[in-house]
């Protein structure tokens, strides 16, 4: 006996005690559970909500990959094009070089030939022509 209780009473206080402490504590747990319960619900949204928004960045992913592909294709046709369009025009200016180059010497030679050569008579043909000529005057006057 302890104080003159006996000691019975004191076990069983000290069990009361003890218990009073473990519902206080699991009403503490029962707390902590139903705020990771919201939690859980909260994370299970956010989590949909971000397999929400991955499969959108996936689609947008995939949109711009065939954006990029038709646009490297648009590209590749329009760089084609260029190259051919450049080719063409090297060759016109090449051409135009070669006739330009042609026009200089032909011009150079009959600027040369004009000052080496000097006025020639008319040519036969001229003189048949004025000739024909004549005697179609003179038969149109006889007539």
């Amino acid at each position: 006996m302890m104080l003159g209780l006996p000691l019975g009473i004191f076990v069983e206080g000290a069990v009361a005690i003890l218990l009073a402490l473990t519902i206080g504590y699991c009403v503490l747990l029962n707390q902590r559970l139903k705020r990771l319960h919201q939690d859980k619900d909260a994370m299970a949204k956010m989590v949909a909500d971000l397999v929400s928004a991955t499969n959108l960045a996936n689609q947008a992913i995939k949109e711009l990959k065939s954006t990029a592909v038709e646009a490297d294709l648009t590209l590749s046709a329009r760089m084609e094009e260029a190259e051919r369009f450049g080719v063409e025009l090297a060759n016109h200016v090449t051409a135009g070089t070669v006739l330009m180059e042609r026009i200089a010497k032909i011009t150079s030679v009959a600027r040369h030939s004009q000052a080496i050569e000097p006025v020639e008579a008319p040519n036969k043909v001229q003189t048949a022509l004025q000739q024909l000529s004549e005697r179609v005057r003179s038969r149109g006057a006889a007539a």
